[in-house]
């Protein structure tokens, strides 16, 4: 069966780049250690993995979508001495081909939505992970997704994010049952300098969702099943940004639980 990102892994690079900001939350997280194995669970093309390794650590880059991961071996082969430490596999969070408590630390970027069975991902991240390990996960929960001011132009496109999104308690309530529990948390609100371009990256910068590179690189905005409200959207984004409406748009949604955040998992 092909993957989501079979397609949409397709000149992903264009626009989802490592954003150094988040990069160094995750590093600062995580901690790693240069003598320590790491694995970024639904890893898509590479790009924290890879960043990770220019700085000297190791780590398994795991995504089910085979255009993913062959796109993390072609950027490596451009530049092998910094992937040299990756080692990249075809995989899935609910299925990891790994041995028990063999990670130091794992890491899943906004990922989670796309797991098909989140329980028994956690399941598998608890198995594979040491004792005194921790995963640091990025995402966002529908209560933030909810101050989104793309709700305005693209509500349903949005509702079904928020579906497909677990919120805050049952992420809680999966990590107990698998012997896991959420350390710390720490909030994250989008800025104008963001170089990932993933769904609200838009938030400073309207102009972003007229490029249809950047809405390529966005599996809400390439899912054909809203491919007519995204169109029709668009079109109003475009009229509101030219007239300036777009700003008493963005002034009606406030969100002060950050846009997207960060946990810390460790085993109970």
């Amino acid at each position: 069966m092909q993957e989501k990102y079979d397609i949409i892994g397709v000149d992903y690079n264009t626009t989802r780049k490592a954003d150094p900001y988040l990069f160094g939350r995750l590093l600062v997280l995580l901690k790693p250690i240069s003598e320590g194995t790491y694995l970024d669970i639904g890893c898509g093309t590479g790009n924290y993995t890879s960043t990770f390794a220019k700085k000297g650590y190791q780590f398994i880059g795991i995504d089910p979508s085979l255009e993913m991961i062959q796109s993390a071996c072609r950027v490596g082969g451009k530049a092998k001495k910094q992937h040299d430490a990756v080692h990249w596999k075809i995989g899935k969070a609910e299925k990891i081909d790994l041995p028990s408590e063999s990670v130091d630390g794992i890491i899943a970027s906004l990922t989670l939505h796309h797991w098909q069975d989140i329980n028994k991902g956690f399941s598998e991240l608890n198995r594979v992970l040491k004792p005194n390990g921790k995963i640091v996960i990025f995402t966002a929960t529908p209560n933030q997704m909810k101050g989104y001011w793309l709700n305005h132009y693209f509500p349903r496109m949005l509702a079904d994010s928020m579906t497909q999104m677990p919120s805050y308690a049952i992420i809680e309530s999966h990590l107990k049952q698998n012997g896991l529990y959420i350390a710390t948390t720490e909030k994250y609100d989008i800025q104008p300098d963001l170089q990932d371009l993933f769904l609200y990256s838009g938030k400073h910068n309207p102009r972003l969702y007229l490029d249809p590179k950047v809405r390529h690189g966005i599996s809400s905005f390439s899912s054909i099943a809203n491919a007519e409200e995204v169109e029709k959207g668009l079109k109003t984004l475009e009229k509101d940004i030219l007239s300036g409406a777009i700003h008493n748009v963005i002034k009606n949604y406030k969100n002060t639980g950050g846009d997207y955040l960060f946990m810390v998992i460790r085993k109970a």
